[in-house]
């Protein structure tokens, strides 16, 4: 599928348009039957075309039940929305829309929602409350209009700029940590803070480690103490980069080290960006790693290390399987709950009922939630999030555990509940992540904070 907002498309549509009355007021109506109004207009200005890209706030929503539903907002975006013109495929096509702007332009145009959502952007079905009848409104503000051809010089200019800049921001950095270290033959800096002991790191050895991966300007880019997970690798085979590579191959078990790694070492001309396509290390920039190693295993130690732990991991499964029915019970006891389970056998406990709107399946929900084990572990909270936010997901539609589209189902808006929820409605046979384990009961306070309109 084709997403709107991923597109880099060429072409360009002439329209021809018509001034002329408009059931929309203060809109005019193209010749293709879409309408648009511009709130300001800069005619003199580059205007799109063939081979160029916009650069815009956009927002598009649809009216549904009186309401504005907004479908994408460029706001909540990481980075700039970018749009090429492509050719308009059908009449009424929002490629013609977007040719008429120029930059500085701000301007609202409204199509037909059901032929946008299935013909350009190839939605498999229109979203529920959208019928052949529904209006988008795309309100747009262009910020640049540039050829490729501009932004491929722009790209290289700033290339060029990062390039001439790395080596002033590599000493700068050393002369503020007062490193005074040799760099290698590749120019890499090791700097060790802790001595390792026991034999060197050897191709083929499985590594334990934690470590921060940081640009010489502070910013931090990845870091395993975050998520209080160290990673394991083979070390041989690519990891990161050849600097951390190099820096790697001098270490030993218990050790501490920080590696300065050139960019010619590091990610080079192109820089990294992550799966959106967001820059998170420019080009040429020199990174720092800081490493600790705790543990180095042959690959058969660790081979065998695996299977016992899945052999174990399966046993201790087994176990819980058997005992599931009997903690549940023991819970229910304990707190006292003395409703019956659904025929699923979900628990569904009402703390305050609910005087909003009723969930219903296929209606977008909010809700604020705190999940834990029997044994009160907290594992996820909506409330403790900075700032806190209610999940906002379909319900119905698979999108969470089945615990919680049964769950929220009984609810209104307004209501409170916990659910005690068995691990055939949780995450089963599986678990999910550390702490929830396979067949592991889990019980969740929630409140349905807003039911869609």
């Amino acid at each position: 599928m084709r997403k709107l907002q991923l597109f880099l498309l060429v072409g360009a549509a002439v329209v021809t348009l018509l001034s002329s009355c408009s059931k929309y007021p203060g809109f005019k109506k193209a010749e293709s039957g879409f309408y648009y109004k511009f709130y300001e207009q800069n005619e003199d200005s580059l205007k799109a075309d063939t081979n160029f890209i916009l650069t815009m706030k956009i927002r598009y929503r649809v009216p549904i039940g009186g309401k504005d539903s907004v479908f994408f907002d460029s706001k909540d975006m990481q980075k700039p929305f970018q749009i090429g013109i492509q050719k308009p495929q059908f009449k009424g096509d929002v490629f013609e829309a977007f040719a008429m702007l120029h930059q500085g332009d701000s301007a609202t145009f409204i199509l037909n929602a059901k032929d946008f959502f299935t013909k350009t952007a190839q939605y498999p079905t229109v979203p529920p409350g959208v019928d052949s009848t529904s209006m988008i409104y795309f309100d747009v503000k262009v910020l640049k209009v540039e050829s490729l051809e501009q932004m491929k010089k722009d790209a290289e200019a700033k290339a060029e700029k990062l390039k001439g800049e790395e080596s002033g921001k590599m000493q700068a950095y050393l002369t503020s940590k007062g490193i005074t270290a040799t760099p290698s033959a590749s120019g890499v800096y090791y700097v060790e803070e802790k001595a390792g002991s026991g034999r060197a790191v050897q191709t083929g050895d499985m590594i334990k480690m934690d470590f921060t991966v940081a640009t010489v300007d502070g910013n931090q880019i990845f870091s395993t103490l975050d998520r209080k997970q160290p990673i394991t690798f083979e070390y041989g085979k690519p990891f990161d980069t050849k600097g951390f590579d190099e820096g790697i191959s001098k270490m030993k078990k218990g050790g501490k080290a920080k590696f300065i790694v050139p960019s010619v070492m590091g990610f080079g001309d192109r820089g990294r960006k992550d799966m959106g396509g967001n820059e998170i290390i420019p080009p040429y920039s020199t990174i720092v790693y800081e490493v600790e190693i705790l543990d180095i295993q042959t690959k058969a130690q660790h081979d065998k290390e695996v299977a016992d732990k899945a052999a174990k991991d399966k046993a201790d499964a087994k176990t819980a399987e058997v005992k599931e029915p009997s903690v549940i019970q023991k819970y229910i006891k304990d707190k006292g709950i003395t409703v019956k389970p659904t025929a699923s056998g979900l628990y569904y406990v009402e703390k305050v009922k609910g005087k909003g709107a009723k969930a219903i399946v296929g209606k977008k929900v909010s809700v604020h939630y705190t999940g834990h084990l029997v044994d009160g572990t907290v594992f996820d909270s909506s409330l403790e999030r900075k700032p806190s936010q209610p999940y906002e997901f379909t319900l119905g539609k698979g999108e969470v555990i089945p615990g919680w589209d049964e769950g929220i189902a009984l609810m209104n808006e307004g209501g409170k509940a916990t659910l005690v929820v068995p691990s055939k409605l949780g995450y089963g046979e599986n678990g999910n992540g550390n702490i929830i384990k396979p067949f592991f009961p889990l019980v969740f306070e929630v409140e349905l904070v807003k039911v869609s309109k």
